[in-house]
């Protein structure tokens, strides 16, 4: 069933009001019909099943039959900081991070970033990014849209990741030392509801000036597998492992 993101205004005594691409989406893509059931969630990831009770030009109105209790948030709340990458790739960790799980992501300029954001630009690319994680969220039938800031410097990320719990960062001379901190015995020590920050390097990842300061400020390197991944691939290795830790493996050790 069709999930669709609505905000919590829009609520009113048990009826809902769908306005803008939405109503597009019901109308012409999945060409639904009065009487037919779709899902609603609010602002504070509820979800409700709801009937469509009037179909207008720029309009969806339906009616909540029932408030699903329901969640498939992961169990931690993970922040992806990412490096600008070159071309679409942050579009891709987007989408693909969204479906894995991640409850925000942080972009942000390292010195080894290629890309350069034009500001002039960065309200056209909010809107497009914005539009990806919730169209992935509708699609993976989360209950919450993961939250994007705007981009920023390393500096600017290390004040923001002061009420995390946990603060780590990719990097790739760890997969090459002998004695190296992975990440799967970090999420080992990780407990739920707790914040963890995962900064993940460009194409060419972290000068040794960067890795220092961020050591500096309590993140901790981890290596990501013993091989070299590229940038998009690091934030979907971390959110993998951190799902099948928390949702798979850990619900087989409950059901044994």
């Amino acid at each position: 069933m069709q999930r669709y993101f609505i905000s919590s205004s829009d609520f009113i005594d048990n009826e809902v009001t769908i306005t803008g691409d939405d109503v597009h989406h019901i109308t012409r893509v999945m060409r639904y019909t009065i009487g037919d059931q779709i899902i609603c969630n609010n602002d504070q990831g509820q979800a409700a099943l709801c009937r469509i009770s009037q179909i207008a030009e720029n309009m969806v109105r339906a009616d909540v039959e029932e408030w699903l209790d329901e969640t498939v948030e992961l169990p931690i709340h993970v922040t992806i900081a990412q490096g600008i990458p070159k071309g679409d790739k942050f579009e891709l960790i987007l989408q693909k991070g969204t479906e894995l799980g991640a409850a925000s992501f942080i972009p942000f300029q390292a010195e080894r970033s290629v890309a350069v954001w034009d500001e002039k630009k960065i309200a056209k690319k909010m809107k497009r990014f914005e539009k990806i994680v919730k169209e992935a969220s509708e699609q993976s039938h989360r209950n919450k849209v993961p939250v994007i800031e705007k981009s920023m410097s390393l500096k600017e990320l290390i004040d923001k990741s002061k009420n995390y719990d946990v603060k780590v960062f990719a990097y790739e001379e760890e997969a090459k030392v002998v004695n190296h901190q992975s990440f799967g015995n970090l999420i080992n020590k990780l407990l739920p509801n707790q914040r963890l920050m995962v900064c993940i390097g460009p194409e060419g990842g972290f000068s040794p000036k960067e890795s220092e300061f961020l050591k500096e400020n309590e993140f901790s390197p981890v290596r990501l597998g013993p091989r070299i991944l590229r940038t998009e691939t690091a934030a979907l290795y971390v959110l993998a492992s951190v799902s099948y830790h928390f949702e798979e493996m850990r619900c087989n050790e409950c059901h044994q």
